[in-house]
């Protein structure tokens, strides 16, 4: 076994013994135990506490081992059974291992299978959503079990504090969490936001795509993830980002955007619609996996607030979807009106939610609540909310011939409820 991977997994065995000892907040993620006799697959975006919450949860089962293999050397290894030397060697022949951002590692998929056979007890972290899904009942042989850690959610982020908060105080930290997001490193360490994130911004975009998938126009994909992050929360067509980013081509601006959307920095939702081939060729809005990307990264010269509250939003009902609990989309009319989450379970439509940051405004409030109602005309569902600021409470609304309940409640309660349809 040559030296180099065997000193590689020490030095990586003191910064696990170090990171131990940080401290750590509890994951939503923690009440699922990592299931035994199965590969255990971590995913979500770099830097979002995937490798900590698999640190912590394997550390309550007794000894194991660790390789990072965010590591080029390690990466650029051809005989794995010098890794598997190396590991036995360092850990005294563990039985749980942790891989963690096991995409870096040339046909991943055969290594995994390989150590399942040979006894170990897998748990693997990838930052690329390819380990989703039909990837993973393509790739290994095994059963797995699927965990997707996202940034802090508002409730993580308020556990960092350790105490009790008051209402007032809650509503204070939703205002620096809509700004800051949910990374934890930079929360936990009381660094820059903006400097942290947008380093780590570029290190996705050159790192996870521009390198992995040898793009020779880099310039393309740097003005397109700019443009999209900065304007989160809207409708966009493949035709108008080719020409954001002066490709002519469609098909490449898809396969960019699908980039993005693997390494979790962006996400889409359709336009609902009861015919698939409409809703396959409608607009799609795009979202951001984290609002301190926004504030990083956005060419904006004052923020939204109200597309910051509909991104906080969106981001938690698309771990509602990747958990396979419901299906997101979003409802326009002929006449453009718009209701901004549709919440499907099977055939079913279970909920509408109007994001609606300034509802002391009448004609605002009577723009949303008219969507609302249409939606709910044409779609057959009563469960109607709106998110607001501070405005809680329920009310009969009739507009021309049409009545309904319609629920309204702050987005900080919201966001510390569970899911309820």
């Amino acid at each position: 076994m040559p030296i180099m991977i065997r000193d590689i997994l020490l030095l990586q065995k003191r910064e696990l013994e170090t990171r131990l000892k940080e401290k750590y907040v509890e994951r939503a993620g923690d009440s699922k135990k990592l299931a035994s006799g199965l590969i255990n697959v971590i995913i979500g975006p770099r830097r979002a506490g995937k490798s900590f919450f698999a640190i912590h949860a394997l550390s309550k089962l007794g000894a194991f081992s660790y390789v990072n293999f965010d590591d080029e050397k390690l990466v650029e290894t051809k005989d794995y059974n010098e890794i598997i030397d190396a590991i036995n060697s360092v850990y005294s022949n563990p039985k749980y291992l942790l891989l963690d951002e096991i995409q870096n590692l040339d046909k991943w998929e055969l290594f995994a299978n390989r150590l399942q056979r040979q006894g170990y007890a897998l748990v693997i972290t990838g930052s690329n959503s390819n380990l989703l899904s039909k990837e993973l009942a393509t790739h290994l042989t095994g059963r797995y079990s699927l965990i997707t850690i996202f940034p802090f959610s508002f409730k993580e982020y308020l556990a960092v504090e350790e105490k009790e908060l008051t209402e007032s105080e809650i509503r204070e930290k939703l205002f620096d969490y809509l700004t800051y997001g949910g990374y934890p490193e930079p929360l936990l360490k009381k660094s820059e936001y903006k400097d942290y994130l947008s380093t780590l911004f570029s290190s996705i975009i050159y790192k996870d795509i521009v390198k992995r998938f040898r793009i020779r126009y880099v310039q393309a994909i740097e003005d397109l993830a700019v443009y999209l992050i900065s304007n989160t929360a809207q409708e966009f067509s493949y035709n108008t980002l080719s020409k954001v980013t002066k490709s002519r081509n469609v098909h490449t601006i898809q396969k960019y955007l699908g980039y993005l959307e693997e390494s979790f920095i962006f996400f889409k939702i359709s336009r609902f619609s009861f015919k698939v081939r409409e809703q396959i060729s409608s607009n799609k809005k795009i979202y951001c996996i984290d609002n301190g990307f926004i504030h990083a990264k956005a060419f904006k010269i004052s923020p939204d607030i109200g597309k910051l509250y509909e991104n906080i939003v969106a981001i938690e009902l698309k771990k509602l979807e990747m958990s396979g609990i419901a299906d997101v989309y979003y409802w326009k009319s002929q006449q453009q009106e718009e209701v901004d989450f549709v919440i499907k379970q099977g055939i079913k439509i279970r909920q509408l939610i109007q994001v609606c940051h300034d509802i002391g405004d009448i004609k605002t409030k009577n723009r949303e609540v008219r969507a609302l109602l249409k939606a709910a005309n044409e779609l057959g569902c009563r469960n109607l909310l709106v998110l607001t600021e501070n405005y809680e409470g329920e009310e009969e609304i009739s507009w021309f011939g049409l009545k309904e309940k319609i629920g309204f409640m702050p987005l900080w309660k919201w966001l510390l409820l569970p899911p309820s349809f």
